[in-house]
């Protein structure tokens, strides 16, 4: 069926802050399509206010407009297309924003995170079956944000956008599963492949970074230490399992991590998407270390360092896309953590904004005074 619906849709990328004033997300009725074959009707319940969504807004990595943003969140299945055959209506769904073909050379060694279809899809604003489902009051082809779009009160994705979840799971919380947790503790569990009594560094500590710390502790790391600019952010990296933390102003702070550590970090966990973040970073990996970066810096954002310190200390430097992650078998892996206390994901929640408060929730976002806000579509 047609769906009419309320969208935060973004017309205008570089908006001046405040954003509460320059409104660069606009409050739209849009029409959604009804589902093709391999497509979901979802009922978005809660979609978090990522960096990821505010790199977008303020121009550090373009997309095409219009379009209808949100790639974090969750919700309830209300139809199937015809394709569609292990998920039903009612059924409660995290979404995850890397969609893959299953066919692909990626795919198919079992990295869908990095599918070879996916990006074209994701750059063009599209889902990856083909086309947009969206269009505004005037019939216009609005584009999707990485095939989710959960910035609305309803949804319409591919089939492998997202993961079914027990019914008993709190949507506010299972909203940040598919993008701040899966990146932030796969990135340690997954890709730099942490093992207990091993030495790590975080760097940025907003909610992915959060969310490092978080999976760094569950694994058993010995010295967990958080780094960032913002003192608040120190402070809650402790509460959530870090063992030190310095601030990233800080002029002695490799001598004072290398001292600390015994000439440095088994491993550095760069989740900031900051250049200055990734060469701290590999000036405190210890010999044989590995440097890990699941950050997103601007578009042309290039990184250096000294090739004989890479060469004769035996660094490894890995880039980590959505934590590594095989949704399917991770995002519930996760969830299970938070159930048994291991992923207190619910204490990075800053609260509930409305779609009318949205403009405002990516102020207090970009000023850092917010780690995770979830939007409630609904009220």
């Amino acid at each position: 069926m047609t769906i009419t619906c309320k969208a935060a849709v973004l017309r205008k990328i570089g908006a001046p802050s405040p954003y509460a004033e320059s409104k660069p997300l606009s409050i739209e009725t849009i029409t959604l399509d009804p589902p093709k074959a391999t497509d979901l009707v979802v009922k978005v319940l809660g979609a978090g206010l990522c960096h990821s969504d505010l790199s977008v807004i303020d121009g550090a990595r373009p997309v095409p407009l219009p379009m209808a943003m949100g790639h974090e969140g969750a919700g309830e299945v209300v139809e199937v297309g015809s394709a569609v055959t292990d998920i039903k209506v009612g059924d409660p769904v995290v979404f995850q924003f890397s969609v893959s073909c299953g066919r692909c050379k990626s795919c198919l060694s079992g990295r869908g995170n990095i599918c070879d279809a996916a990006p074209a899809a994701r750059a063009a604003g599209e889902l990856i079956s083909g086309g947009s489902r969206i269009k505004d009051a005037e019939g216009n082809t609005v584009r999707h944000h990485t095939g989710v779009s959960c910035f609305a009160e309803y949804a319409v994705v591919n089939r492998g956008s997202v993961v079914k979840v027990d019914k008993d799971l709190n949507m506010t919380d299972a909203a940040v599963f598919g993008c701040a947790v899966m990146t932030g503790v796969g990135a340690v569990l997954n890709t730099a492949r942490v093992v207990p009594g091993e030495s790590v560094a975080v760097f940025g500590l907003g909610g992915v970074g959060l969310c490092g710390v978080m999976g760094a502790k569950a694994v058993g790391a010995d010295t967990i230490i958080g780094i960032d600019m913002e003192d608040h952010k120190l402070a809650k990296a402790r509460e959530l399992g870090a063992t030190h933390t310095f601030n990233a102003a800080d002029p002695d702070l490799v001598e004072k991590v290398r001292d600390l550590t015994q000439g440095g970090v088994d491993h550095a966990v760069e989740l900031a998407g900051a250049v200055p973040a990734m060469k701290t970073a590999f000036a405190i990996t210890a010999r044989g270390g590995r440097i890990t970066t699941g950050g997103l810096s601007p578009a042309g954002a290039e990184f250096g360092f000294e090739h004989a310190d890479l060469v004769t200390n035996e660094k490894a430097i890995l880039g980590s896309y959505m934590g590594s992650c095989v949704p399917t078998r991770d995002i519930p892996r996760y969830i299970a953590m938070y159930r048994n206390g291991q992923l207190p994901v619910d204490s990075l929640m800053d609260g509930i904004v409305s779609l009318e408060e949205i403009n405002a929730g990516f102020d207090r976002l970009a000023a850092g005074t917010a780690l995770r806000q979830i939007l409630a579509p609904h009220g």
